[in-house]
């Protein structure tokens, strides 16, 4: 009260701020619980879900990723006649791993099984979530369906986080496909890779080559990339005149 930092006064503050973060992980854990309707999980599974709202995996929060998953793993279940109560639950489960994964060796998928095992979940359960980053062969038809539903979930466009080594890459892959056609003097991959301008040389590129060109690139583009949603090919020409009066 009087301005001065006291030992006592830190520790409770800490103590508190502890209270109130278990408090949001458990309540998260719950939640998630609710959301997807699987049941009867050990105490300690839902508390590591809720930890799970903390963790994120190329900005995509881990929590809500698992949660889509459990969606996604139900519907694809359902569409095909497997299991759709074990696909849900496994969806759910499949990042447990990754709650504490910075404090145990191995891959998340393997830390998860083991959690699992230890807290008494499912054989099947277990072994899907042990399957699903193909560490050996998927041996059950709900370890593949969760598979392709963790991959659904990632590559949806927005969802996750680009790496800067990725984005530069898909840029110079965009300005050298443009650079491969004759007359085109120069090539720019701009709008953060969504466009790609070029720019022709005009005694070599007429009109209505202009068009053509615009067309093959962009199939070009379509048959050696793989991107969300569109690019944009735009092919300038341009011819200047230019004299001085004296």
């Amino acid at each position: 009260l009087d301005g001065r930092i006291h030992p006592t006064r830190i520790e409770e503050a800490v103590e508190h701020a502890w209270a109130h973060v278990n408090r949001a992980i458990l309540e998260a854990g719950e939640q998630a619980v609710l959301e997807t309707g699987v049941t009867g999980l050990a105490p300690e599974l839902v508390r590591l879900l809720g930890q799970l709202k903390y963790r994120t995996s190329f900005g995509q929060n881990v929590l809500k990723h698992s949660i889509e998953v459990s969606h996604l793993s139900a519907l694809l279940a359902a569409e095909l006649g497997a299991n759709e109560r074990l696909a849900r639950r496994a969806g759910l489960l499949h990042d447990v791993g990754k709650a504490v994964d910075h404090e145990v060796e191995g891959s998340h998928a393997a830390i998860g099984a083991a959690l699992l095992r230890e807290h008494g979940e499912r054989p099947d359960v277990v072994r899907a979530v042990e399957l699903h980053h193909e560490e050996s062969a998927p041996d059950m038809l709900e370890a593949v369906i969760l598979m392709c539903a963790d991959a659904i979930s990632a590559s949806r466009p927005g969802a996750r986080r680009e790496t800067l080594e990725t984005y530069v890459r898909r840029v110079r892959k965009l300005e050298e496909i443009a650079q491969r056609f004759p007359g085109v003097e120069k090539g720019f991959a701009v709008q953060a890779g969504r466009e790609v301008r070029l720019i022709v040389k005009p005694d070599q590129v007429d009109d209505l080559a202009m068009a053509v060109l615009a067309r093959d690139l962009a199939r070009r583009i379509e048959e050696e990339m793989e991107y969300p949603g569109q690019i944009k090919v735009t092919v300038i020409r341009e011819t200047r005149a230019v004299e001085y009066a004296k």
